[in-house]
């Protein structure tokens, strides 16, 4: 009787296949990274963090947010406080310009390079895109430089060009989940027409930001699809959010995602996406605490959002950066191209 072949280690072809020729995991690939035994954790980060030296540097890119148009958003995305289809306690709210002037200068303050205004909307209508020209237009005359990038939902080719032409150089909209289980999380409209925007903001020369949110009863499976789905996209960027139950929301009771399946996930989609940006976003609080946030800044991580996240209270900037300083990671520098 012939022995059945042994099966090669997935960490030991991740380093010879990511870590050596950066090419990033297949779904199969990723989803043996994401059972993992708890054990082996530490061995993951340790390549995860080798892969995010070799492929993308030292340094870590910090970025605030700020929120344009608060509440009110007519999709019913249920994870989401802001959808005015749910009985959150988020209401509606318009930031004025000088408020806007002022949290893009605290941001720059606190030695971020990216400055991102968000609105709560399907997609924007004239109003808001002239509020977002007004914006970036005041930010520059207050004399400052940092780069702007934008969320605003689903766009037309016109509206895209629009972003292009006011010196939006990033564009995030993520695609928060794989296509197999983003039907369970949104109803009001598909996965597609979040990737037709993210596919003609690419093809104007825009960066693309794009992630999602873990924990939202998505499978292992799921998660391995969605890791890949984002690679086949190539973001420059991709924030990684563990979902914060909140109250009034169809998720308010869902579990928080446990730190070490959390640190497992970055681990595997740093092995997937070896040469992006992958960003600490919203939950990672909850998820990991202090500790586990160092874990995973050197467990692949190399962006973070410092400050609150919208509706969310997130850690004092001050605290992260001390904790960059204590890690010795350098911020990145403003970009000479803006």
């Amino acid at each position: 009787m012939t022995a059945a072949p042994e099966q090669v280690d997935v960490l030991h072809t991740a380093r010879e296949q990511v870590l050596e020729r950066g090419v990033g995991l297949s779904e199969e690939q990723v989803l043996e990274v994401l059972r993992l035994p708890e054990d082996r954790i530490p061995e993951l980060l340790a390549l995860a963090h080798e892969v995010r030296m070799r492929w993308c540097g030292p340094e870590v890119e910090v970025e605030g947010i700020v929120s344009l148009k608060t509440g009110g958003c007519p999709e019913d995305c249920h994870f989401c406080s802001q959808s005015g289809q749910f009985p959150s306690p988020v209401r509606s709210a318009w930031l004025d310009i000088p408020g806007l002037v002022r949290a893009a200068r605290q941001t720059a303050e606190t030695g971020a390079t990216e400055f991102c205004i968000v609105a709560a909307v399907r997609g924007p209508d004239k109003r808001l895109l002239s509020q977002v020209r007004d914006g970036i237009k005041a930010i520059r005359a207050d004399g400052n430089d940092i780069q702007i990038a934008c969320s605003l939902g689903m766009l037309t080719q016109e509206q895209v060009d629009e972003l292009v032409e006011m010196g939006c150089h990033r564009y995030n909209h993520n695609l928060e989940t794989a296509r197999s289980h983003f039907p369970n999380v949104v109803t009001t409209h598909s996965w597609e027409e979040r990737w037709e925007t993210l596919t003609m903001v690419r093809d104007a020369g825009m960066e693309v930001c794009c992630g999602g949110i873990i924990g939202m009863g998505e499978t292992l499976e799921q998660r391995a699809e969605f890791a890949v789905q984002l690679a086949s996209l190539e973001p420059d960027e991709v924030p990684m959010n563990f979902l914060i139950p909140n109250p009034g929301t169809p998720y308010e009771n869902y579990d928080v995602v446990e730190g070490p399946e959390a640190l497992r996930t970055i681990g595997a989609f740093r092995l997937a996406l070896p040469r992006t940006i992958l960003r600490f976003a919203g939950g990672r609080e909850l998820t990991l605490g202090d500790l586990g946030a160092k874990q995973g800044m050197l467990g692949g991580i190399n962006a973070i959002i410092v400050g609150n996240y919208l509706t969310n209270l997130g850690r004092p900037a001050q605290a992260d950066l001390d904790m960059l300083g204590e890690l010795s990671m350098p911020i990145k520098e403003l970009s000479k191209t803006l």
